[in-house]
């Protein structure tokens, strides 16, 4: 028994590990983030926590692994949430400020040491920001990086209804090296914030070649799609990577949906269902988390994003709110597709009519009344000409 005690402690100390963590601004360059709560968890196994001091650094005595089955939580008042999957060891993450813009989208791109430097590239009509060009409509390139880790931040104000959007992830370093294998070996992440919190983070693809990272697209409508593809580009220029995205700026480029297995697909419904009695418990935290859960796993789970939109509303999450019922609005289908599209819409109208962003709520209970005739639809088209 001694031995066998023995043997399975020094299992453990085999695999425990010190962790140092460096946490930044993702918004004001090189801002060391003192204070900040960093976690790292695993089911099973006891939490490893500890904060940031004045140098924006920690480092986590962990009792597992730093492998893909753990994962990473930083929390700082005034900032959302940072959640990713490990490894961590030795990164540099950045956290976002709250957001106040009902359509606005902040962009976070954070790496490991190799290759030095990576570019945020954001396109839409008329715009191409990058870090030669870093002021656009209603956008900017907060923070630029060119020696490893990152953050490189892209900003956006305010997504303009009907444009489309499409960010990529150019690997400068091997401008010249369409074929190289860095960038998927980079441990790149992407995150995505809106309002207050953070909605969807993607992860390089692994073992592939290419210089270039498509990520995703924004819709007319301002429904994330997934891309999620690497592949070499030939420009000599970083300006000249605009020619490699803009194609994706058309309405007939079509963004092939993600592939989800069908034990993805179940282990999804389980979670939507708990969210679902959490959310009916009152516990809307808990509710927002596991439907998020669920996207994850499937992100073409319509029910799940319309629960998630319900949950933000009622939280008072607004800006997130309206990113989740626009996505529901996409994924509608079947008999009650109608139905859904109308109830989103008109949900999104509310939130500005709130906000009195009157225009942006006139056009949302006419696509509402599109949808289906109601006249509840017709009442708040006339309150809103009133009002305005």
């Amino acid at each position: 028994m001694a031995l066998s005690l023995l043997l399975a402690s020094s299992a453990a100390l085999a695999q425990a590990e010190q962790l140092p963590i460096e946490v930044l601004s993702a918004v004001v360059k090189d801002q060391k983030i003192a204070g900040a709560e960093v976690l790292v968890q695993k089911n099973g196994a006891q939490t490893a926590a500890g904060k940031t001091n004045a140098q924006g650094q920690v480092t986590l005595d962990s009792a597992f692994a730093d492998d893909a089955d753990a994962l990473l939580i930083i929390k700082k008042d005034g900032y959302s949430n940072l959640v990713a999957k490990c490894p961590c060891k030795g990164m540099t993450y950045a956290v976002s400020p709250v957001m106040q813009d009902l359509d606005g989208m902040r962009v976070v791109l954070s790496w490991g040491e190799a290759p030095a430097d990576l570019d945020s590239h954001i396109a839409f009509p008329g715009n191409h920001i990058y870090f030669d060009a870093k002021e656009g409509t209603d956008a900017d390139l907060d923070v630029d990086d060119t020696d490893s880790f990152g953050p490189e931040t892209i900003t956006l104000h305010k997504k303009r209804f009907g444009e489309t959007y499409v960010y990529a992830v150019h690997d400068f370093t091997n401008i010249n090296n369409p074929s190289s294998k860095a960038l998927s070996l980079s441990q790149a992440k992407v995150f995505v914030y809106v309002g207050q919190s953070l909605v969807r983070t993607y992860y390089v693809p692994k073992d592939q070649r290419g210089n270039l990272w498509k990520v995703f697209r924004l819709s007319g409508n301002g429904d994330f799609q997934d891309i999620n593809t690497l592949e070499g580009s030939k420009a000599q220029d970083a300006n000249y990577v605009l020619g490699d995205i803009e194609p994706l700026l058309g309405n007939g480029q079509d963004v092939a949906a993600q592939a989800v297995t069908q034990a993805a697909q179940g282990d999804a419904k389980a979670l939507n269902k708990q969210g679902e009695a959490a959310y009916h418990d009152g516990k809307l935290d808990q509710a927002i988390d596991l439907y998020r859960q669920a996207i994850e796993l499937n992100a073409n789970f319509g029910q799940a994003y319309s629960n998630l939109g319900l949950a933000y509303q009622k939280a008072g999450r607004t800006a997130e709110a309206i990113w989740a019922n626009r996505k529901a609005i996409a994924l509608a289908s079947g008999a009650n597709a109608a139905t859904v599209r109308a109830s989103s819409y008109y949900n999104i109208a509310r939130i500005y009519e709130e906000a009195e962003q009157f225009d942006d709520a006139l056009r949302h209970y006419h696509l509402a009344k599109e949808q289906k005739a109601n006249p509840v639809y017709d009442k708040a088209i006339q309150r809103v000409q009133d009002r305005h």
